[in-house]
């Protein structure tokens, strides 16, 4: 097979195709260029003298290789370092904290909006705690009644159920208010000495990289819930991604090692390893998903990279025949 990159040409012997070095009656090689045998046909492929000086014959090589398997993906964010805020409160942005490609960590204010939901919750929680001490003392003085035989026993149930529903409804303002990121030690605290704001600070919830921004200051936030405000990863820690054949699936399992290449950085490789095979096959495209985390500590990679990985099989080592990659020509299929 002939090939051309660049400059240089392979020129290879391989399943029946013969180079033969030929030369004229005056054997200057220069002169008369190459002639190739093709076995089959008999047909010869005459090289001009210029294109000669570019070929190069080498020999097929005997190499150990690995068995395992090729696929095509992409570089995508890890899923377990890689979140996307919204706002959980309807309300106005106040202040930006944060602006993209800056380093965030975990716990740190992004950005500040001004909601009136959140007085709102404070209140209900306000409302909630005098409710149950209300409920409290009535349980308690139903309680001694009954067991003095003063009340019925359906009054005293009455004070028992007003009492564990007003727990129910304390508890849901209260989680409510968690949820928002306020201090469980600030809730804790009499209902004077809260310092109840309309505030709500928007934190990030893991270490990584501001990778995108999308608000403004005075926007309205928290009208959609799938309104995205911040995007924010590890670069760090990376995953490539791609669809494997149910055919092939044997061929990958959890914890196998892993080389991919990108377009590029052609000659770098890096290493990884399979962290998750999908339980489920695609019933139109019958593949399932397979992910390799890959170091990325020089932020080389890029999510949505084109990626080739290449998941091998150490433990099962042959013998083969070898050519140059840049010998072989793929015409069609």
């Amino acid at each position: 097979m002939i090939s051309s990159r660049h400059t240089m040409v392979h020129l290879l012997s391989l399943g029946g195709i013969l180079v033969l070095m030929a030369c004229s009656e005056g054997g200057d090689p220069q002169a008369s260029g190459s002639v190739v045998a093709v076995e089959e046909t008999g047909e010869l492929v005459h090289v001009s003298p210029k294109a000669h000086q570019e070929i190069i014959v080498e020999p097929l090589q005997v190499k150990t290789v690995t068995e395992g398997l090729t696929l095509q993906g992409r570089i995508q964010y890890n899923q377990d370092h890689f979140v996307r805020l919204s706002s959980p409160v309807v309300g106005l942005v106040k202040a930006i904290r944060v602006r993209s490609t800056e380093v965030v960590r975990q716990g740190q204010v992004v950005a500040t909006i001004e909601s009136a939901d959140l007085g709102t919750h404070y209140a209900d929680l306000a409302k909630a705690e005098s409710n149950l001490e209300l409920a409290k003392r009535n349980y308690r003085r139903a309680r001694e009644l009954y067991e003095a035989h003063s009340v019925s026993k359906k009054e005293y149930d009455q004070a028992q159920n007003d009492l564990i529903k007003d727990q129910a409804e304390y508890r849901r303002a209260r989680q409510r208010l968690l949820a928002l990121m306020v201090p469980s030690s600030e809730l804790d605290k009499p209902r004077g000495e809260r310092q109840m704001n309309n505030r709500f600070d928007l934190k990030s919830p893991i270490d990584g990289v501001v990778v995108e921004k999308n608000l403004t200051i005075g926007q309205l936030v928290g009208t959609d819930p799938s309104q995205i405000l911040y995007t924010i990863g590890d670069l760090d820690v990376l995953q490539a991604v791609a669809d494997v054949y149910e055919d092939d699936l044997s061929l990958v399992t959890e914890g196998m090692a892993v080389s991919v290449e990108v377009q590029s950085f052609p000659n770098e490789v890096f290493q990884g390893i399979v962290v998750y095979v999908g339980d489920v096959v695609d019933p139109t495209t019958r593949t399932t998903k397979v992910r390799c985390n890959l170091k990325n500590l020089n932020h080389e990679l890029k999510p949505e990279m084109f990626a080739r990985i290449h998941v091998m099989k150490p433990a099962s080592e042959s013998l083969a025949l070898v050519v140059p990659r840049e010998a072989v020509i793929t015409i069609g299929d």
